[in-house]
């Protein structure tokens, strides 16, 4: 691993915007309200040709109480222990703060090395709080702009003797092959191209505000990596975890507990929204949490239903099981709810489970793995078209317009993740969908491809002698 980096400071002095413009992608959500950072992402951060692990972290309060500002507070500490380096950010227009002389003194005590960024100061607006900055005691600092890049190569130079030390107890510090130059925060691969294998299965966690997402990825982490509480919307990026399991690597995705659209009036729940949605789209396959005394409500069928039009995999996962009032029922009015609901996508798998105690948490990584290799099915082109010619003798496509037969002539996979499948017919745009309906229904049967989204595309056979006189 490269050398770490984490970025602290009190709320609203930039660290975000720091953390986007250095990782080189707008990652982290950006707001001019303070604490809209709660946990702590993590980033491949590239400055010229070094390379590092970024921290991006919450904005420090000074609580020590079981408050969710002393919470988030915490979530700093952990990262400044994985930290080779801090940068300390101040914004230089409002000047040196109290805060900011608090925090650097217990900065001093944690013995952490770090580096003073005054953020903010393009323009002559912040000179004045660049100069106050020599005050706080922590070397020069380096004046600086997230907004618009400037100070990098100051940053750069405080940040050699580091990457030099790194380089010296044998981690990898320099890129100079660019090995990570195309590096993305998903994969590639997750926008449903089966051209290579992923590096990592992408699996995110989706769901209503407080149905125990972050819990969850806590629980399958064994360790407090995400932010959690009684609080609902503690979640508001959509943070991604690299993990391996089993000989398996994952990349974790936990997300910001998704409501009605009508219900979202505050910007930055709007921003929180659009970055879980990003998140679904970019995943390969989707565990959509369920509280188990309020299953499958509009939300969450809303949920499922932009899952499955995205192609992703989806996996529903009923937590709180422990405390479930009446389990057969619950399981019951699901099963309903998914056959009248959700018909589109037949056999969706359903695990119970509590991601506080662990219960039933056990089934979720089979699951998944299992699911993931159902959406990367490849079926052969031979098996296929003896298929389509099955059905069709089982059940011809209905008749035309004029009363001309519609004719099903060659089918072949177009692509896997999700299986995308091309039928090439006469009269194509005259098939009703009970017919489409039921060839995916068939391609499930005889497949195996209960869970998964089946796309089915119809082509119009050409006719070789349309162009002939």
């Amino acid at each position: 691993m490269p050398f770490t980096i984490a970025i602290i400071g009190r709320p609203n002095v930039g660290k975000s915007t720091l953390f986007n413009r250095l990782v080189g992608r707008k990652l982290a959500i950006v707001d001019d309200t303070p604490g809209v950072t709660r946990d702590r992402r993590e980033g491949e951060g590239k400055l010229a040709e070094l390379k590092f692990r970024l921290i991006d972290t919450a904005g420090l309060e000074d609580v020590t109480d079981d408050s969710l500002e002393a919470r988030m507070r915490r979530q700093t500490e952990h990262a400044l222990d994985e930290a080779d380096v801090a940068l300390m950010v101040i914004d230089a227009r409002a000047g040196v703060t109290p805060m900011d002389q608090h925090f650097v003194s217990w900065l001093r005590a944690r013995g952490t090395p770090s580096i003073l960024v005054a953020n903010k100061c393009e323009g002559r607006a912040g000179e004045s709080g660049l100069f106050d900055a020599y005050s706080l005691g922590l070397d020069e600092p380096v004046a600086f702009s997230a907004e618009h890049g400037l100070g990098l190569s100051d940053l750069y130079d405080r940040l050699i003797p580091f990457a030099e030390a790194a380089a010296a107890e044998g981690t990898q510090a320099y890129d100079d092959e660019d090995e990570f130059a195309d590096l993305e925060e998903f994969n590639d691969e997750g926008d449903g191209d089966d051209m290579a294998e992923p590096k990592a299965l992408q699996l995110a966690i989706v769901g209503r505000p407080n149905v125990g997402k972050s819990t969850m990825i806590n629980r399958l982490l064994g360790e407090d990596r995400m932010l959690t509480g009684p609080e609902a919307g503690i979640t508001r990026d959509s943070i991604s975890i690299s993990w391996q399991h089993g000989g398996r690597d994952y990349r974790l995705i936990d997300t910001a507990g998704l409501r009605r659209k009508a219900r979202i009036t505050d910007k930055l729940e709007s921003l929180s929204t659009r970055d879980t949605l990003r998140a679904v789209r970019f995943a390969h396959v989707v565990v959509l949490v369920l509280d188990a005394d309020a299953v499958l409500e509009k939300q969450d069928l809303t949920i499922a239903r932009q899952v499955i039009e995205e192609g992703r995999a989806l996996i529903i996962a009923v937590n709180k099981w422990d405390a479930a009032k009446d389990r057969g029922e619950t399981i019951q009015r699901l099963g309903d709810r998914l056959q009248t609901s959700l018909p589109q996508v037949r056999g969706i798998p359903v695990i119970t489970c509590s991601a506080l105690t662990g219960q039933g948490l056990d089934k979720l990584l089979p699951t998944v793995t299992e699911t993931y290799d159902l959406w990367n099915t490849r079926v052969g082109t031979g098996d296929l078209n003896r298929w389509l010619t099955d059905m069709q003798e089982a059940h011809p496509a209905p008749m035309g317009k004029g009363g001309k037969r519609i004719r099903l002539r060659y089918a072949t996979q177009a692509k896997a993740r999700p299986p995308t499948f091309i039928v090439f017919c006469t009269r194509a745009t005259e098939l009703p969908d009970s017919y489409t309906r039921f060839l995916v229904n068939g391609l499930r049967d005889h497949f195996g491809l209960d869970g998964v989204p089946i796309r089915l595309i119809y082509r119009k056979s050409e006719n070789p002698y349309a162009d002939r006189k």
